[in-house]
């Protein structure tokens, strides 16, 4: 199953697959009607020969004119997709390019062209005959040839629109903000229990796992591990009467012939094992988000460094970007991460490794953060995210979490920032939060109680 989502996934982010299935419809579009007026054209098309009555001569002159015309505009919408991609490849980060390419806009724009140049290939080949001669005119599906034309010009005119707005900062990083909010909701739908603290992990039997002799489980390839399936590692573990424990996360970079996981056992695994184990996990030559919100996060974060680098000095693009980061922070805020110790029944039988509100934490803002000396923009909008992060938890992991990253906003800002005003703002600034952060956690410690 794993398999066949990876696949699915290459296919949805290719140039070619869209299309492919658009030309492969227009071409059974074309030999339907082609074979309708070859058996009605008679019957009811003569009675509007200002539509249906073109001649074979103006049919072959109208149908290479439309072939030409869409490959002609098929090559122009392609040289615009490559000059977008290679804009925002410089201006922004590489890791956008897979966003790009899995528009359905731009597939379904490259689709119509190419699919209307074949259907008039198709229908172009039956026209035979000249001025009355043993002629055959597929009226009717000449006359779709045009509508298809027609259809083609509106459908350039909003790519057009479509490439414009596509480039543009803001919705570069919305695009990628909605997709690790999806993420994040397939990962994590369940609300967080509020008055609690760390997750209530069972302990049976964990004093003996050191003991236990552990044999790796190589991986097949070398690649980023982009998605699990979870409910596989568990039915395995079951299966062989074992604990599973992952050695690497979704997104991490594994090497091939090191461990993937690790089996507690008597005897090696056999074959059969590893091949099913290697089977649960996709690797893959690039990160996905689809389990993997931290790369979403990742991406957000190039664009922000990107715009802070001297050579570019766009404080406005990363200031977008620490407030999408926060409104992907608050919705984490709010959910029940999953537990490292999995259990079926009483029997523990998977030590995963899953991602934690601190380490996504860290990743949205520890790089901002540090290239953002003398930036006090950015670090005035670094305070008011952590303000509107710690206003929706009470668990005091989270809200420490958030206490150390202001320590190193204040230590940042009392080493950097050189104007007095400007550091006693960002002092009261920082009090401000820290009070909140307090008052979170007094009010964790009252729910507690109760």
């Amino acid at each position: 199953m794993n398999k066949l989502i990876q696949f699915w996934g290459n296919l949805r982010s290719s140039f070619w697959f869209l299309p492919s299935l658009m030309v492969a419809g227009s071409v059974v579009f074309a030999v339907v009607l082609i074979e309708t007026d070859s058996a009605t054209s008679d019957r009811w098309l003569s009675q509007w020969p200002r539509l249906f009555g073109v001649g074979p001569e103006g049919a072959r002159q109208m149908l290479s004119t439309l072939a030409g015309s869409m490959m002609t505009v098929m090559g122009i919408t392609f040289s615009m997709t490559l000059l977008a991609l290679t804009l925002a490849s410089s201006q922004y980060t590489s890791r956008i390019l897979r966003n790009f390419m899995r528009s359905r806009i731009t597939q379904f724009t490259l689709g119509v062209f190419a699919s209307t140049f074949a259907y008039c290939l198709i229908v172009l080949r039956t026209v035979r005959g000249s001025a009355g001669v043993d002629e055959f005119v597929p009226s009717l599906a000449v006359f779709f040839a045009f509508v298809l034309s027609l259809g083609g010009v509106g459908v350039l005119i909003y790519f057009i629109h479509h490439i414009a707005l596509s480039i543009q900062a803001s919705s570069i990083i919305a695009s990628v903000a909605k997709e690790t909010n999806a993420s994040i909701d397939r990962l994590l739908p369940k609300e967080l229990d509020r008055g609690a603290d760390e997750d209530e992990v069972q302990n049976r039997g964990l004093e003996a796992l050191d003991e236990r002799s552990w044999y790796p489980v190589p991986a097949a390839v070398s690649g980023y591990i982009q998605s699990v399936n979870n409910a596989a590692l568990m039915n395995l573990a079951r299966d062989n009467r074992t604990i599973l424990r992952m050695e690497h996360g979704i997104g991490a970079f594994v090497v091939q012939n090191t461990a993937l996981v690790s089996l507690a056992l008597t005897y090696p695994p056999d074959q059969q094992t590893i091949d099913a184990l290697n089977a649960a996990y996709s690797i893959g030559r690039h990160r996905t988000v689809d389990q993997d919100p931290a790369f979403g996060i990742r991406q957000i974060v190039d664009v922000a460094i990107k715009a802070l680098s001297p050579g570019v000095n766009d404080t406005s693009t990363a200031v977008m970007c620490v407030d999408y980061l926060t409104s992907i922070l608050a919705r984490i805020a709010g959910r029940q991460f999953p537990s490292v110790h999995c259990y079926q029944g009483e029997t523990l039988r998977v030590i995963a490794i899953v991602p934690s509100f601190e380490g996504l934490l860290a990743e949205a803002f520890d790089q901002i953060r540090s290239s953002a000396e003398e930036n006090v923009a950015i670090l005035a909008r670094l305070l008011s995210a952590f303000d509107a992060i710690g206003s929706l938890t009470i668990r005091p992991s989270y809200l420490r979490a958030l206490d150390e990253q202001l320590q190193c906003i204040a230590e940042l800002a009392d080493r950097t920032i050189e104007a007095s005003h400007d550091r006693v703002w960002l002092e009261r600034r920082m009090s401000e939060v820290r009070e909140m952060l307090e008052a979170q956690s007094v009010l964790s410690a009252e729910e507690q109680k109760a």
